[in-house]
C-alpha cells in the first residue's frame, strides 16, 4: 500500500510538469496559450497574404484564432513580398476546416440508378475488341 502510494505521487509530480499532459487536459498556462495562438496567427495571416486570400476571408476560415495576430502576420508578409517582388502563389487545397467540424458524408447513391461508378468504365458506344479464340 505505502509502495504504491510513494508511486502515485512520484508519477504526479513528474506529470504535473508535462506540458502536453496539461495542454490535453485543458490545464494550460493562459500565458502559454495565448502566445501559442498568437504565433499561430502570425503563420495563417502570412500564408494568406501569399496565397493571395484576402484578410477577411481568413477571418472567417480561421475565426478560431484572434484577429490581430492573423493581422500583423498578413500585414508583414505583405511588406515582405512587396521588397522582394513575390508574386502570390494560389492554393491547390481548399482551405481548411476548424477544429471540431465534421465532414459531412456524401450520401451513396445505389449502383444501378444515374451516376456510374467512378472505378467501372462507362458504355461510350465504341467498338469492344473481340475475344480471342
Amino acid at each position: 500500500m505505502r509502495r504504491s502510494l510513494i508511486f502515485l505521487s512520484l508519477t504526479l509530480t513528474l506529470l504535473a510538469g508535462c506540458d502536453q499532459v496539461n495542454e490535453k487536459l485543458g490545464l494550460e498556462d493562459p500565458a502559454r496559450k495565448e502566445a501559442r495562438l498568437e504565433a499561430e496567427g502570425k503563420a495563417v495571416g502570412s500564408a494568406c497574404r501569399q496565397s493571395g486570400r484576402a484578410i477577411e476571408d481568413c477571418y472567417s476560415i480561421y475565426s478560431w484564432l484572434p484577429k490581430s495576430p492573423i493581422f500583423a502576420g498578413w500585414r508583414e508578409m505583405d511588406e515582405y513580398m512587396r521588397q522582394n517582388q513575390i508574386e502570390t502563389v494560389t492554393p491547390q487545397l481548399p482551405p481548411a476546416e476548424p477544429p471540431g467540424a465534421k465532414k459531412k458524408k456524401k450520401a451513396a447513391a445505389p449502383e444501378g440508378e444515374g451516376n456510374p461508378s467512378p472505378n467501372k468504365p462507362t458504355d461510350t458506344g465504341a467498338e469492344k475488341p473481340a475475344a480471342k479464340p
